[in-house]
Formats: C-alpha cells, structure tokens, sequence
C-alpha cells in the first residue's frame, strides 16, 4: 500500500513537468504543502522526492528543498492531462482513422468516403486554373485571404444570419488552424475552456497543446444543459466556450433557438466568449440556429472549412470574427503560417461559384439521410439504440447493450481492420463510455457488422 502511494506521489510530480507547470530549476512544492495535497505522510513524500532525486528528475539542496533537474524535455501532447487508455485518447483516435490502411474500414472516422466528395468538379476546378492567367498558382497570399472568397464567405453567412463584412473574415489553411490561431488570441495556459459533453475529440487534443485546463458541459438534444451550464460558468469562470453550429459532433443534435438566446444571456453575464465550429453546416437540410446571429460577432467568433464536404486535401478554412480583432488574428496568422494556401482558396472559389457545388449537396444531403437509414437499421439488431435520430449530418450517436465498453470493443475491431470511435474519447468527464460514434457514409460494408457483432459477443461474454 505505501509503495503505491510513493508512486502516486511521483507520478504526479513527473506530470506537472511534462506538462510544464513545473520548469527545469523550479522548485518542487514543499513536503509539508503536498503531503495533504495528495493525501499521504511527510515520509511518504520524502521517499518520493528521494527516489525522484536518484533518477536524476529532482535534485536536492541542503536546506532548501528539492528543484527539478535538468532541462525540459520534448513537449509531448500524450503526457499532458489525464493518463488515459490509448484506444480513448483522442490523439491516438484520430492517428487510427488517418493512419488506416487502404483495406481498414472506418466507421469511426469523421469524414466522407473519397468517392462521395465532388471529384469531378475539383479536377475541373483544377484545370480550369490551370488555364488561367490571373489565378495564384506559386505567390504568396494576402494575410486575409483571397479577397473573392471573403467576399463569398460573407454572403453565405448572411443566409444564416451572421452579419461579417469581407473585412472581418480570414482565411486559414483549415478549420483546425482557424480555432488553434483563435485559441492562441484569446486564451493564456491554465485558462479554462467549457466543451460540450460530449464533443468533437480533437478539440481536447488541441486544447491540451494550450495547456488550459478543459470543463465539459452536459449536452442535451436542445444543446447544452443550461442549468449545469451556468454552474459550471459560476464554479470555473471558463474564458471560452466551444461548440458546434449545425449537426453537433458527435450526437448530430442541433442547437435550439430558446436554448441560444438563454445561452447567449449567460454568456453575458459572465463573460463569457465563444467559438462556433460550423464545419458540418452544408450537411444540414434547414438551417437551425447559429449564436453568431444572435449575438452579432460581439462574443461569438465563427470558424469553418470545406474540408467535410468538399476536398480534405485542398483545405480552405476561415474566421469570421468582430473588427477590432481581426488585426491580431492576421499576426498570429503571419507569425504561424506566413502568407497561408492561396491556390487552396482559389480552387474552393471557383468550385463554389460555378453551380457543381449546390447541386452536389442537394444530391449529398439525400444520399446521407439513406445512410442514417440503412446504418440504424444494421446496428440496432446488434442491440445498439440511437441517442436521437439526427435530422441531417453524418453522425449516429449509438449506445452499446449491457453497459459495454465503446473503448473494449474498438480495440477488438481494430485487430480485425475496422476504426471506431469509443463514446470515451469524445468526453471531458470520461463518462459516455457506453457509446460509439458511427459515421454512416463509411458504414455501408457487411464486414463492419459482422466484426461488430463478433466484439459485442466476446465483451458479453468476459462479463
């Protein structure tokens, strides 16, 4: 027993260095403060400073204390936060989707099969800039951003009721730049950041590169529990809250329009910023509430890309957000990424204008609501039951029978050459633990259900 308690001591030692809140030459906590801290004796700290100190990660000072030796190593993501079981690290989730063999199905990935995107239109696209003298095919772009595309971006935010004039957007190389740039304007380490729980795994990874310490906020079919919200607001002054516009990741849910307006009131009250993600909002068959309408970009900052819906190789992404902070994004932006993918921008442009991609996603939305069909009607012999039945995206929100582990049973499919995504790994509390996210266009093959089917059996039976 007091082994292990040694051991918890320098464990937690060992994280505050990797996660670099205790710095080469910093001074260890005292063990007369960390001893209640972690619940053990003096002696017991003192064994585990000892120890530390001959594995050369603390070193002692004659009546000082103990300091942290040597120089910071490597900053690595996996070693900040919560030891966690690789197959429900959202980092170790996102490498098995983008790591995949050919031959690996993926029904826990995040995006469309490469033969429902509009190849077509993009080699079309393609050539027809190719053949133009005035497209940017190997200059720099503008900080903002190609200016015919801002000025697209901003009509087509209008029809969704967000106000921003070509001057208050920018472009980025993706969504996921879009909010790491946004992240490191607005944010500072050990700030806190509300998500919804559950919500898109990689904001947890990208959160954890920041160093901020991240809250999860119950959501509910409507959005986010606003009873719990506001307590979570109350107890941990969050700086900023994150979240999808659209069908939400993973749930498909969407936000409601009285859920908005109280969501917003609260925000107010306690100053509160947020970031809407819409990436998945082109999916959506009517378009449901977006807080950066409401709100007018005054707190709100709206960020996408083109990635889901039309080419994740040439990614186009954007910021829209209030004028007195858009100078400061375009900084950060140089600083990062210099002048940022102008033939991206280009090619987006010109598939956007020219017709292809409205009927594209006229034809997609229907072909996505016969996936969710077909998927739910396959998964729910299995025993798997749906959280909500989405009215538009690609994402089924689907519970596992008996209480199964969404992080046993992926591991047992991934022996077999099939990627989920474990509920686990989508949960600031780690708590769905007995849900799998499925992505119903990558979810058409027989062999999928038949691996699944053998994983269930196997879990039931080790109960």
């Amino acid at each position: 027993m007091e082994g292990g308690r040694v051991e918890s001591v320098m464990a937690a030692i060992r994280d505050r260095i990797a996660a670099r809140t205790l710095q080469p030459g910093a001074k260890a906590p005292s063990i007369r403060a960390f001893a209640p801290i972690m619940g053990v004796s003096k002696s017991t700290v003192v064994e585990a400073y000892d120890r530390l100190a001959a594995e050369g990660v603390l070193q002692a000072r004659r009546g000082s204390g103990f300091y942290v030796a040597g120089r910071a190593p490597p900053l690595a993501l996996a070693d900040l936060g919560p030891r966690l079981d690789r197959s429900i690290d959202p980092l170790w989730v996102s490498r098995q989707s983008l790591e995949a063999g050919v031959d690996a199905l993926k029904p826990g990935c995040g995006w469309l099969p490469s033969a429902w995107m509009p190849e077509d239109a993009v080699r079309r696209a393609l050539r027809s800039l190719a053949r133009t003298g005035g497209a940017n095919l190997t200059d720099y772009s503008p900080p903002l951003g190609l200016p015919a595309m801002r000025g697209l971006l901003s009509r087509r935010l209008s029809t969704a009721g967000v106000e921003a004039s070509p001057a208050q957007i920018m472009l980025t190389e993706s969504g996921v730049q879009a909010l790491d740039l946004v992240c490191r304007f607005l944010l500072e380490p050990g700030d806190v950041v509300l998500v919804d729980d559950p919500c898109y795994f990689n904001f947890h990874a990208l959160l954890r590169a920041h160093r901020v310490e991240v809250v999860g906020a119950p959501w509910t079919p409507n959005g986010p529990d606003l009873e719990l919200f506001e307590q979570a607001l109350v107890e941990h002054r969050p700086r900023l809250y994150i979240t999808n516009s659209g069908p939400q990741n993973p749930t498909g849910a969407n936000l409601s329009a009285v859920t908005a307006h109280r969501l917003l009131k609260l925000a107010e009250r306690h100053g509160l910023l947020i970031v809407e993600d819409e990436v998945y909002a082109d999916m959506e068959t009517e378009a449901s509430p977006r807080l950066a309408a409401f709100d007018g970009l005054e707190r709100v900052v709206v960020i996408g890309s083109f990635s889901k819906t039309l080419s994740a190789a040439g990614r186009c992404g954007f910021v829209a957000a209030r004028s007195d902070w858009i100078e400061g994004l375009i900084d950060l932006k140089v600083a990062t990424s210099f002048g940022g993918g102008g033939l991206a921008a280009e090619l987006t442009h010109a598939i956007l204008t020219n017709g292809a991609y409205r009927r594209y996603l006229t034809a997609l939305r229907e072909r996505l609501a016969r996936a969710r069909g077909d998927t739910l009607a396959r998964l729910r012999p299995l025993g798997l039951s749906p959280w909500i039945e989405p009215a538009a995206g690609i994402f089924l929100w689907m519970r596992l029978p008996d209480g199964l582990d969404g992080g046993e049973i992926a591991q047992q499919a991934l022996a077999e050459g099939v990627v989920l995504a474990p509920g686990e790994a989508f949960s600031a509390s780690r708590g769905w633990r007995d849900y799998l996210r499925f992505n119903a266009a990558q979810a058409s093959e027989a062999r999928i259900y038949d691996v699944l089917e053998r994983a269930i059996r196997r879990a039931r039976d080790a109960q």
